[in-house]
């Protein structure tokens, strides 16, 4: 299981999305010719006696005629909703494809309900979407021991040196970040780029309200991903060949992640006031 953690953190950042396209609307379900058949031959035999077969003959051969009206009908009818509902699904799909703020974000909250890592969209502006990413602490993420073995071949669970938690949290967190960038690009084809805050659940503070710190932004191209080798670069080195901007505060003896100053970064701080704190970390 330890092994196993550890080769997922290793493997986040290669995850793939379908890109989207133009949704069909669905196939109707045709109409139910044998009830419908069924419904007019109980009306057309109504009061006709058993024994009266022509009478009954004839009935049936009404019945038939006012099953196949029913049924083209229904067929139109059918079809006319399928048109109006591709009419909107049409309509939404150019205002996804032009960056219609609402569109984009509903489409990416939609996209994001089941990631491992919270996230929310809270911003669109021309073909940038602005991003948050929820992770938790250190502990959560990477185990303290590692397996491994002896030189007698015996396992062994020895204790992550501090520097390699670090950079295994690290791998952790730029794998969150191009999971969440990867699917905003696969579901939202008119966005060119991805401003992205991670943010750090650190607890709650004496009022019960959770508390945050940010510890990277950057943002990435679209353009920039075209190209990566993602089964052999791991996610640290990505978003730091890929990022157009990028904003990192690392301890310089184990190259553990630290808040970021956000005094320093007004629109940073803006961007992480405009999430809803209390239903982002409630995913968690």
């Amino acid at each position: 299981m330890l092994a196993q953690a550890f080769l997922r953190i290793l493997g986040l950042h290669r995850v793939e999305f379908p890109a989207a396209s133009r949704p069909p609307a669905p196939e109707p379900a045709p109409p139910n010719h044998d009830a419908i058949y069924k419904h007019y031959e109980q009306h057309a035999l109504a009061g006709i006696g058993f024994f009266e077969r022509s009478k009954r003959a004839q009935a049936k051969q009404r019945a038939t005629g006012w099953t196949e009206a029913e049924v083209q009908r229904q067929w139109a009818s059918l079809r006319e909703q399928q048109a109006g509902w591709q009419r909107y699904l049409d309509d939404r799909w150019q205002q996804l494809c032009n960056n219609e703020p609402d569109v984009v974000l509903e489409t990416l909250e939609e996209a994001f309900e089941d990631n491992e890592a919270p996230s929310a969209a809270v911003g669109v502006s021309d073909d940038e979407a602005s991003v948050v990413v929820l992770v938790p602490a250190v502990d959560q993420a990477v185990p303290e021991r590692m397996p491994t073995t002896t030189e007698a071949g015996n396992l062994s669970l020895r204790k992550l040196p501090q520097r390699d938690r670090a950079a295994y949290y690290k791998l952790f967190v730029c794998g969150q970040v191009l999971v969440t960038v990867r699917e905003t690009f696969a579901v939202a084809p008119g966005i060119g780029s991805a401003r992205v805050a991670v943010l750090r659940q650190d607890g709650t503070d004496s009022y019960g309200r959770a508390r945050v710190s940010c510890l990277m932004a950057t943002k990435i191209e679209r353009a920039s991903l075209t190209g990566v080798r993602w089964q052999d670069v791991d996610a640290a080195d990505i978003v730091n060949d890929t990022s157009s901007e990028l904003l990192l505060n690392q301890r310089p003896r184990t190259g553990e992640l630290l808040p970021l100053k956000l005094e320093t970064e007004p629109a940073l701080a803006a961007l992480i006031d405009a999430v809803d704190l209390a239903e982002l970390t409630l995913a968690t």
